[in-house]
């Protein structure tokens, strides 16, 4: 199988690069599983927050508003997002966190009001009035259909031409003749660029092929649900995230969604979830709202990837000629997909970044895997 394009991985990263880069050459798109997204982008509760992350990351999430909201015709049946406000909640120790957090406001197009813990219990009527002290709240946040978002890229991919191939893990890629060469249990795979999306598994990917690593750090994250309070209608309620980002909850299909916001570094795995996590969280949600939780419904656990800076890693490796970073995502690499895709894109051509990204402060060498912050372990090492 040749391509002028192999990208590696097959969730939201690599999958919105390969929709992009399919209008200008051939793709291969190879999934090490049966079902892409499997580990990380179809464990996902997305929100699309723009105070949440680094700059860079608020300047992609800014860039990718237009096409959530309003996608390509033929892109999807449904819409991508959905109106959910988002409630930053304080206890009466962390008063000054929330002060602070309004006093830096990341996204000015995006703001934060501030409500009291009162209104924040008429929004939440759960919350307890001797945890809640006061919140913010985000009122032009959405939540993500993610799997509405990572089928479009995926159909759209094979509607250009491109080709997704499952159950092809990488197991060999050396660089011979101007071209890579991937072997795989689906067959020989070769392209002059290869895009290493391969989210937990991409400095593994990068050590296959001689390339230095750029120090990514899988981090387990758990998730359960539980039903409601029996008769309380929870489906307009927002998403409440502790200020300290020690737990959070949202209406989740008729139950109630609920984490710890582990972020428990390890290796790149098929990830479950582990009993302590799922007690820490039901610990934490029951001190700050009055739920009687009986039963779980059901339980999970993701793995999202950074580096040191928090910020994903795009660009072509210096040492490595065609290697093509796009990885390093951690909790942000669905809300920010289609920018970063055409980012990647951009620059994998060897064009500058889009005018109207670019507008919204990302640069290019913020994103680059040489980039400061982000040094690498040596590879002999």
């Amino acid at each position: 199988m040749k391509a002028d394009f192999l990208i590696i991985g097959g969730g939201i990263a690599g999958a919105s690069a390969a929709y992009e880069l399919a209008r200008h050459g051939s793709v291969i798109l190879a999934e090490r599983e049966t079902t892409p997204g499997y580990h990380t982008t179809g464990r996902s509760a997305a929100m699309f927050l723009e105070n949440y992350g680094a700059p860079t990351v608020l300047g992609l999430a800014g860039a990718s508003r237009d096409f959530l909201v309003t996608p390509p015709q033929g892109f999807t049946e449904t819409a991508i997002l959905s109106p959910r406000a988002v409630l930053y909640i304080a206890r009466a120790d962390q008063i000054a966190n929330l002060e602070a957090m309004l006093d830096h406001t990341r996204n000015a197009a995006a703001p934060l009001s501030r409500i009291g813990g009162d209104h924040a219990r008429e929004l939440i009527p759960a919350l307890r009035p001797d945890y809640v002290a006061d919140a913010l709240i985000e009122k032009d946040s959405h939540e993500i259909d993610v799997h509405a978002l990572h089928h479009g890229f995926l159909r759209g991919t094979k509607a250009r031409g491109g080709k997704l191939v499952t159950d092809a893990e990488i197991t060999t890629l050396d660089r011979r003749g101007g071209v890579w060469r991937a072997t795989t249990p689906a067959g020989e795979m070769t392209a002059p660029v290869v895009i290493n999306a391969a989210g937990a598994w991409a400095d593994e990917i990068a050590h296959l092929a001689g390339i230095a690593p750029v120090g990514l750090v899988p981090k387990r994250r758990t998730a359960v649900t539980f039903d409601p309070p029996e008769g309380v209608d929870t489906s307009a309620w927002p998403m409440a995230i502790d200020i300290d980002e020690q737990f959070y909850f949202k209406p989740e299909a008729g139950r109630v969604l609920a984490s710890p916001a582990d972020e428990t570094p390890m290796a790149p795995c098929d990830v479950q979830p582990e009993e302590i996590d799922i007690a820490i969280a039901i610990d934490r949600i029951l001190k700050c709202a009055d739920f009687d939780v009986r039963r779980i419904s059901h339980r999970w656990a993701g793995l999202r990837s950074f580096v040191a800076d928090q910020v994903p890693v795009v660009g072509y490796a210096p040492e490595g000629e065609g290697f093509f970073w796009l990885a390093g995502q951690g909790g942000v690499g669905i809300m920010t997909s289609p920018a970063t895709a055409r980012t990647a894109a951009a620059l994998a051509l060897g064009d500058d970044i889009p005018a109207d990204i670019a507008a919204h402060g990302v640069a290019a060498a913020d994103l680059a895997p040489d980039r400061p912050g982000i040094a690498a372990p040596d590879i002999t090492g």
